[in-house]
């Protein structure tokens, strides 16, 4: 026992020496000296105006010189660190580390400052910024074991073990293909996620429809159907019970039908944005009406389902048909003028390698765009929150990330058709062309979305990074029918997926029916109010519903027969 205890100690103290002097040398807390003055020199050639340069490097010099005396002559008191990476005792109890965050966090604010001052146009400062902010937050000390004393105090307590824990999650992960955001192991869909009762009573090769049952002795005779995003699964609207959006909407008297995309493979890899009109939301429409016998049905679009579902009820507009009863888009673009950080990525370039390589332009007519490459777009958005906050939890310390279905859903991605996905890309983020009256033509008709009459209950969420809700509020602009405008907290997930039980958050409301130009102007004169937009979103909807009549005993009608319980076998397909 007292050999084990001596070798503990040495491998402790061999840890702890080799942190301290990596954290005293390494060179992101170098202090200021002839390196720098080469630094500020480059610097000088890349646009950045004389007197801005000048500036930043007075002010770093200052700052620098009082850290590195803190350094020299300590006081006594621990630096206070706001950074919740640095938070932990480990970092500011000890010299060495304390140092090696202060001049990190120096060196990412004077960076991400000179980003800012670059001059140029909007986009390139924009793809700057981005760029200095994905290094900065990759090159954060706290990534690297060699340099994080939490990690490596963990390591020490555990003799290894969380060191061989976070190996072995690392190499689960390699074999997964991605990093893990929860514990996957907790969840499987259609048994503790996706749960609400129903049936898939339609599939074809682009999506399965699901009819739910009625949690209602009596339903609205006009029904909904739901159109979610095909980038991902439909059951972020559909997580467990308290927090389903589509058991809610069931539960206040509504027959629902759910359309559920099948994760696209080979077979279906040529398939293009008219296909998905057509094949899919046109044919939904279609079903449902044929079901309930009812001319008009509402209908329901989240993110890109939105624009898909407005895209298809524009054709129907051109060819005089009315099948809307109501139209409800959750964080949703019509006009793409306003996209946010999205739009670095998406120039004339970009957008044609994509068609040379997985659009109908590349030499085999078109293959698939892979679900995990967008997701891992997506989470490089908030790399600090999605990725390397896992890399050094899941790694470095070896934690096994706890539960959490919504970050489940957001690990199980889904596949698209690279024609259909690259059709996208152009008309809409590049060219913004769904906007423009006559502009592009889908199903064989030149389409106006102006010309989709149906009332429209628009939301949006005020923390969203993917659909800023200034972009999501111009659909006010593009619509014309009567409109209904509300703003939720939080961001493109959290903020739609906000059950009242819960009483978190707000949501603001305008004062008049009015619907201003600019997005702000509205936001000026609204009024906030706690809890769930949820409870708004049911009033309104609940006069488009019709009257009351019995609920059906059982799902479908005719034809359309049950296939299988719900969620069905789209939805537990995997993405490759």
């Amino acid at each position: 026992m007292a050999k084990r205890n001596e070798v503990r100690q040495a491998k402790a103290t061999t840890l702890q020496a080799s942190a301290d002097s990596l954290g005293a040398t390494t060179p992101i807390a170098a202090t200021p000296g002839a390196e720098l003055a080469e630094v500020w020199k480059s610097l000088a050639c890349v646009g950045l105006p004389a007197e801005a340069l000048a500036a930043a490097q007075g002010d770093y010099v200052a700052e620098a010189t009082a850290i590195w005396n803190r350094l020299l002559m300590p006081s006594g008191e621990a630096p206070v660190l706001s950074d919740r990476r640095f938070a932990s005792p480990d970092w500011t109890g000890h010299p060495s580390s304390a140092f090696l965050a202060e001049m990190y966090l120096l060196n990412a604010r004077t960076l991400l400052r000179l980003a800012k001052s670059v001059e140029g146009d909007a986009k390139t400062q924009a793809r700057i910024r981005f760029a200095v902010l994905q290094w900065i937050d990759a090159a954060a000390p706290s990534n690297f074991l060699a340099l994080n004393p939490e990690a490596q105090r963990k390591a020490i307590e555990t003799n290894g073990e969380s060191l061989l824990h976070g190996l072995t999650q690392l190499w689960n992960d390699a074999q997964r293909g991605h990093l893990s955001q929860t514990d996957e192991s907790a969840f499987e869909v259609g048994r503790n996620v996706a749960t609400t009762a129903g049936s898939v009573i339609f599939e074809n090769e682009y999506f399965q429809l699901l009819e739910y049952a009625p949690l209602t002795t009596k339903v609205y005779e006009r029904p909904m159907l739901f159109v979610p995003p095909c980038i991902n699964k439909f059951y972020i609207l559909d997580l467990q019970p308290e927090n389903s959006l589509i058991r809610h909407t069931v539960a206040e008297g509504h027959r629902v039908f759910v359309m559920s995309w099948k994760n696209a493979g080979e077979e279906i890899a040529q398939r293009s944005w008219d296909d998905y009109i057509d094949g899919a939301v046109l044919r939904a429409i279609e079903i449902v009406r044929e079901i309930t016998g009812q001319k008009q049905i509402n209908m329901l679009g989240f993110c890109i389902g939105g624009t898909i579902l407005a895209s298809a009820l524009a054709v129907l507009a051109a060819r005089g048909e009315r099948p809307a009863a109501s139209m409800t888009l959750l964080t949703t673009f019509l006009d793409f003028s306003e996209t946010g950080i999205l739009d670095i990525f998406i120039d004339e370039g970009s957008v044609r390698m994509r068609e040379m390589t997985i659009g109908a332009q590349s030499a085999g007519g078109g293959s698939l765009l892979k679900g995990q490459e967008l997701a891992t777009t997506f989470s490089f958005l908030r790399p600090n929150d999605l990725v390397w906050n896992y890399v050094v939890g899941n790694y470095l310390k070896g934690e096994t990330p706890p539960p959490f279905d919504l970050l489940y859903w957001n690990s199980d991605g889904t596949n698209l058709p690279g024609p259909m996905y690259c059709w996208y890309l152009r008309n809409t983020y590049l060219e913004n062309n769904l906007v423009v009256p006559g502009k592009v033509t889908i199903c064989g008709e030149k389409i106006d979305l102006g010309s989709i009459a149906a009332p429209s209950y628009l939301y949006a969420s005020r923390e969203d990074h993917i659909v800023p809700w200034q972009g999501a509020y111009r659909s006010t602009q593009v619509l014309k029918g009567k409109r209904r405008f509300v703003l939720g907290a939080s961001g493109h997930i959290a903020g739609v997926i906000n059950p009242p039980l819960k009483k978190k958050r707000s949501h603001w409301t305008g004062r008049s029916a009015a619907l201003p130009a600019s997005a702000e102007d509205w936001l000026a004169d609204a009024v906030e109010h706690p809890g769930s937009w949820w409870t708004d979103w049911s009033a309104w909807l609940a006069p488009f519903g019709g009257k009351q009549v019995a609920a059906p005993k059982k799902p479908g009608q005719g034809k359309y027969k049950a296939i299988e319980p719900t969620p069905g076998r789209y939805v537990k397909e995997k993405a490759a």
